[in-house]
């Protein structure tokens, strides 16, 4: 099975229970602070979504974007994502059925570490946003407790026979994340995210998962962010 199929399986097979723990606690932490990186690149904009999921994000955003349209692998995925907003497609990241110059901006969440072709798809990407419009980018950093957490845990179960370890994963350092931009895009900011979050169980409890979220915001503004779990690169299209 080749890896955008493998990945379609993947996610088709963790759409029945995937947002069984996404309304609460540690994923709604991840979906706000992805969220707040791009909230003064969204509103009013034409947006695009590649890898909306079930559409979360994709619902935040359109409350505050002037258009909001979401492309995601799985077709399982965008039956959730459709009830939430109308404009979903069937795609895969590296090869996107839209015109060249369609969009002010377009974001990626949770995503790109799990796709193999990474150049192919910032490529596709890029292409559809126009010149002076905006990507976000977000990539599982290499140095970062998150990362070092993952090395040592048991694989998670995601539906069924089918854990974690199931679908194609990177782990990437700052530099290289900046270098599979193509010479179109100007890297402009990076943000970072779960930054000092040890384990997702820790968002649960009520106290500790404020007392850390209001730390992670703090912690963003800092040089401190290039630690976060996840970093979300920012770049601007010539």
């Amino acid at each position: 099975m080749d890896e955008p199929m493998k990945n379609r399986s993947y996610y088709d097979a963790m759409a029945a229970g995937y947002e069984r723990e996404r309304h609460h606690g540690y994923h709604v932490f991840l979906d706000e602070s992805e969220v707040r990186c791009v909230e003064d690149l969204v509103k009013g904009a034409n947006v695009l979504e590649v890898g909306c999921g079930s559409g979360l994000i994709l619902s935040r955003l359109a409350s505050m974007a002037g258009r909001v349209v979401g492309a995601d692998i799985s077709g399982e995925m965008l039956a959730l994502a459709s009830a939430r907003v109308p404009s979903v497609v069937q795609a895969d990241a590296t090869h996107l059925p839209f015109r060249d110059e369609s969009f002010d901006v377009a974001v990626s969440f949770k995503v790109l570490a799990h796709i193999r072709e990474i150049r192919e798809a910032v490529g596709e990407i890029a292409r559809v946003v126009k010149p002076g419009g905006y990507v976000a980018l977000e990539f599982y950093n290499r140095h970062s407790l998150r990362t070092a957490i993952k090395r040592i845990k048991s694989p998670s179960a995601v539906a069924g026979d089918v854990d974690d370890t199931d679908v194609y994963t990177r782990y990437d350092g700052l530099a290289e994340m900046i270098d599979y931009l193509p010479p179109v895009l100007k890297h402009v900011r990076t943000h970072g995210i779960r930054i000092a979050v040890p384990a997702a169980f820790f968002m649960k409890v009520p106290l500790v998962g404020r007392a850390l979220a209001a730390r992670e915001r703090f912690l963003s503004r800092t040089p401190m962010r290039r630690f976060g779990g996840f970093l979300v690169v920012i770049a601007r299209k010539n």
